[in-house]
């Protein structure tokens, strides 16, 4: 054995002392460490997984190999593997020092295990777990009146809750409800309507199913569309009112396809369930033709497409025919497109025609004789977040179809069709398909788990805290963790805020579109006010949107205007989470109502906004007929590809260096994908610059070095 005479000195002195052990042996022996399966499964047991262990020992290389101030002990250690007089395996102690300090989460990961255990949901409703509940499963297609019996228990019962998934079918139970001489308030994201005068809340309740109470104990509770408890973004909303609403019956309407699901679910809760099946009130048929041209248009006919251009060049070509026609798609007021419906619904009105997305598959009532599917390809979300242009389901088919011929409707058959006649055989083959079963139920992370991550770490951003959440959590095979793209991205929106973590996961949470620069804007303008302590007023609001606004004189207008109107829904949420802060609720939606009529008009009129766009070259619609869609849906699935390697790439990277990198980087994504204006972006950059130099003046003044958590993740990128 080779001996070392060693002497004490300083870590600099040493780390040249390790020059007599050549550079390239050490490369050696980190590599021979790096390729040892022992080691990398031992790193496994201590919460390193394949992607975390590679960054932490490139990171751990490039400290050996660059440090100017080894530790001693590190260096003693080398020296000795170079001299054969210790084992290679005796460097893991000081590897696994050093990711713990580049991943603080390795120091917590038992704690935070124990935090994000997802197995055993029922246990997080006492309340409920305390009641012996009657489940009582409505199955059916649409139109077979399993909604409608489950309502009549609801009506008769001395107490209810209705939990719908649009504010549309909660609006009409309210309605449906006071109308019958039940009294029922209403409850939504942005809405709370009494109908007691002195504000006392009633015994009945409608509301969308993420507003349902689960502490409230009612006779009856109706939980609507049921199947869409494996939704990947909203499901957990529908596994919560299942598990956690305190009533003696429980009517769950929707599918068949989820009864298995929910009979394994109730069998964890000690729960049985009945079923009840129902068939379609009214015939539906496919028909073995397909319109093929417009001129084949009758009255009843309902036109279907899955995207807002397609609207607009349907729309025109009905108009040249000579015909009127009603529109309606998602981003429009909920006003607008009952006012639409209305209007296709009138016998006395000439408007004979409707053109829709799926945004008609739920919460409108229409007398629809004839769908007819224009495109049979529709933009999606998949449970990992990525974006898809794919076929319709056999559920999405069956819902859309579903709206024609409805019972209460003047046509008491309906019929199914296509645009093109080479879609019409895969329309037949999607709607002879089963539905998919229902295979596990959604579930998502709430604030307190989130504050609890939070303490173990506490300069860890949230949008990390979610990742890393997400990356602990245990869950079953029942369920599964929400996407929560939309919660990073309003995270990493409004990182730079200062805000405490419970108000800066709630304003996370507020629904918006991000397809939309304003609204996203609008978020990050209101969390600046709050963090300044300076209340939103009416008078405020006002002059942000620049009112009073003029009616729309092309497309881009009446999409600025849908805008607009979805700010003040914003601004509606978050008023009653923050009262004090958004003190106007009641002036703000008066003005909405106003704004809701302008964009009625526009709707009213969309044709002449389409011709007016069409000349000021601000609207294309050529080449967007269905039958390019084929085309578009190649591309897109390739583009999907590559933004997949793209992400799967970002993940195997370190985290960013600083928040001044992270917040360049995001920022020049956002604007590359539209959700932000480059006004908007200098006036952030400017805002950011002043934030980090009064950030230094303080750290000068205090004489203290404040050391960002991230500065050590550069190593893992720098090789």
């Amino acid at each position: 054995m080779v001996i070392v005479k060693r002497k004490k000195t300083g870590p600099g002195h040493l780390s040249r002392n390790l020059q007599s052990c050549e550079t390239d042996e050490v490369k050696k022996i980190l590599d021979k460490f790096y390729k040892r399966n022992e080691i990398q499964k031992l790193g496994a047991d201590y919460g390193l997984d394949a992607r975390l262990f590679h960054q932490a020992f490139i990171s751990f290389r490039n400290y050996i190999m660059q440090s100017h101030s080894l530790d001693v002990d590190i260096h003693i250690i080398l020296n000795d593997i170079c001299f054969h007089a210790a084992h290679v395996d005796d460097l893991f102690p000081f590897f696994l020092r050093h990711a713990k300090q580049i991943f603080p989460v390795l120091e917590c990961k038992d704690d935070l295990r124990k935090i994000s255990d997802l197995r055993i949901p029922p246990n997080w409703y006492p309340e409920a777990r305390a009641i012996q509940r009657k489940i009582i499963f409505h199955s059916g297609p649409t139109n077979s009146g399993k909604t409608y019996h489950a309502i009549q228990k609801y009506f008769s019962a001395k107490s209810g809750v209705y939990c719908g998934p649009l504010k549309l079918l909660a609006h009409e139970i309210f309605e449906k409800s006071n109308a019958a001489g039940v009294p029922c308030d209403l409850v939504t994201g942005e809405e709370r309507v009494t109908v007691v005068p002195d504000g006392k809340q009633t015994a009945h309740v409608s509301c969308t199913v993420e507003m349902c109470s689960v502490t409230t104990p009612y006779e009856v509770a109706v939980i609507d569309e049921i199947q869409m408890i494996r939704d990947p973004s909203r499901g957990w909303a529908w596994t919560r009112a299942l598990l956690g609403l305190c009533a003696e019956e429980i009517h769950l309407c929707g599918e068949s396809a989820a009864i298995d699901m929910v009979t394994e679910l109730m069998y964890t809760t000690g729960e049985e369930v009945e079923v009840r099946n129902y068939k379609r009130l009214t015939p539906i048929s496919v028909l073995d033709h397909a319109l093929e041209s417009l001129d084949n248009l009758r009255p009843g006919d309902c036109i279907v497409c899955f995207s807002k251009n397609d609207i607009y060049s349907v729309s025109r070509q009905i108009e040249i025919r000579g015909l009127e026609s009603a529109v309606i798609y998602g981003s429009l007021p909920p006003g607008t497109k009952l006012a639409q419906a209305k209007k296709f619904n009138d016998p006395s009105d000439p408007c004979k025609i409707l053109l829709a997305t799926d945004a008609i598959g739920m919460g409108l009532n229409l007398s629809i004789k004839r769908i007819i599917f224009y495109s049979l390809l529709k933009p999606t979300i998949n449970e990992k977040g990525e974006k898809e242009i794919e076929p319709i389901t056999t559920s999405q088919a069956l819902q859309i179809a579903g709206r024609a011929g409805r019972f209460s409707s003047q046509f008491k058959e309906g019929e199914v069709t296509t645009m093109n006649h080479k879609d019409l055989g895969l329309l037949k083959d999607i709607l002879s398909r089963p539905v998919d079963p229902v295979k596990a139920a959604g579930l998502h992370p709430t604030a307190e788990q989130i504050e609890m991550f939070a303490y173990h770490l506490p300069d860890t951003t949230l949008s990390n805290l979610i990742d890393i959440f997400v990356d602990f959590s245990q869950v079953d095979g029942h369920y599964f963790v929400c996407n929560m793209d939309d919660f990073k991205f309003s995270a990493e929106l409004i990182q730079h805020i200062p805000l405490s973590l419970r108000v800066r996961y709630v304003f996370c949470t507020a629904p918006i579109n991000k397809k939309q620069p304003f609204v996203c804007s609008s978020l990050l303008q209101f969390a600046r006010q709050y963090s300044r302590n300076e209340p939103l007023t009416f008078a405020w609001l006002r002059r942000y949107i620049k009112w009073p606004l003029s009616p729309p004189k092309n497309i881009k207008d009446l999409v600025d205007l849908e805008a607009v109107h979805d700010v003040l829904d914003l601004y509606l949420w978050l008023s009653y989470r923050f009262m004090d802060m958004f003190p106007d609720a009641i002036l703000i939606r008066d003005l909405q109502k106003e704004l809701d009529g302008i964009i009625q008009d526009g709707v009213r009129n969309i044709n002449r906004l389409i011709r007016i766009s069409e000349s000021q070259k601000l609207l294309n619609l050529e080449g967007l007929s269905a039958g390019s869609q084929a085309l578009l849906s190649r591309t897109l699935k390739g583009q999907t590809r590559r933004m997949n390697i793209t992400k799967a790439a970002g993940r195997k990277t370190a985290e960013p260096a600083s928040p001044g990198s992270e917040k360049i980087t995001l920022a020049s994504r956002l604007v590359q994908q539209g959700l932000l204006t480059p006004d908007l972006l200098r006036q952030l950059e400017k805002e950011w610059l002043t934030q980090q130099t009064q950030q230094g003046k303080e750290r000068t003044e205090s004489g203290t070095q404040l050391k960002g958590p991230r500065r050590k993740k550069k190593e893992p990128n720098s090789d």
